[in-house]
């Protein structure tokens, strides 16, 4: 299926309120994927919901994650099970003259599929690299290579979406005509999470180079979801 069709509007994924907020374009669902290092992943083992966060990157239309060899969450996604994968960046806080009126400006995407357990040394070895790359890219070159041990201990998770809706909000303050007249502060708070000042290593190697190993685009003060943006494009290429 081409990148640049709509997911299927399915009971999974279809907006109950806000239909004019939802979106089901690759391109938009992708955007917001990629702006992102963290997500939450839903599934059940032995009856019993889960939700866990971990991070995670896309190839394509295939999304993946890691986590240790021993975890529950990896033991119980190995073999196929359905699982509901969400990501939220929050924008910005709408203070209103009424507790209804205010909001959160966001954008959002929940995904659905199956997950299923990559195996195989190549595949594994792959992945290792990939899960550097997507963030910094070219790292995987400049670090140690992994060792057996630590390719055994860790463990990688795929899953092909099936049908996914991207849901996004980004509205100014709004009241009722008649609460305008209400002496309440209000205002748009825009909400973003920046990179800090790095702290070193105290053992830094004199060799080692910042832009070189693969921070080049993580620069002091920069919005980290435009970072991640910026090094998923780099990483597709």
């Amino acid at each position: 299926m081409a990148d640049t069709e709509d997911y299927p509007i399915t009971n999974r994924n279809r907006l109950r309120r806000k239909h004019e907020r939802g979106h089901y374009d690759r391109e938009t669902v992708y955007v917001i994927l990629d702006a992102a290092m963290i997500c939450h992943i839903a599934y059940v083992s032995d009856g019993q919901p889960y939700c866990t966060p971990t991070a995670f990157w896309r190839e394509g239309d295939t999304l993946m994650w890691h986590g240790s060899s021993a975890s529950r969450m990896i033991r119980a996604q190995s073999n196929a099970v359905p699982v509901c994968l969400t990501v939220t960046h929050m924008d910005a806080i709408v203070l209103a003259r009424c507790g209804f009126n205010h909001s959160i400006n966001y954008r959002s995407v929940i995904a659905f599929g199956h997950a299923s357990l990559i195996t195989g040394e190549p595949a594994k070895l792959h992945a290792m690299d990939a899960f550097l790359d997507r963030y910094f890219p070219g790292r995987a070159r400049a670090v140690r290579p992994p060792s057996a041990q630590e390719v055994k201990a860790t463990s990688f998770v795929s899953m092909q979406i099936e049908d996914a809706s991207a849901k996004i909000r980004a509205l100014p303050v709004h009241d009722e005509e008649e609460d305008y007249a209400v002496p309440c502060w209000t205002a748009l708070l825009p909400i973003a999470t920046t990179v800090g000042a790095p702290v070193e290593c105290e053992r830094q190697h004199p060799d080692a180079d910042r832009a070189r190993d693969g921070l080049a685009a993580w620069r002091e003060g920069r919005r980290l979801d435009e970072i991640l943006t910026e090094t998923a494009a780099t990483y597709a290429q």
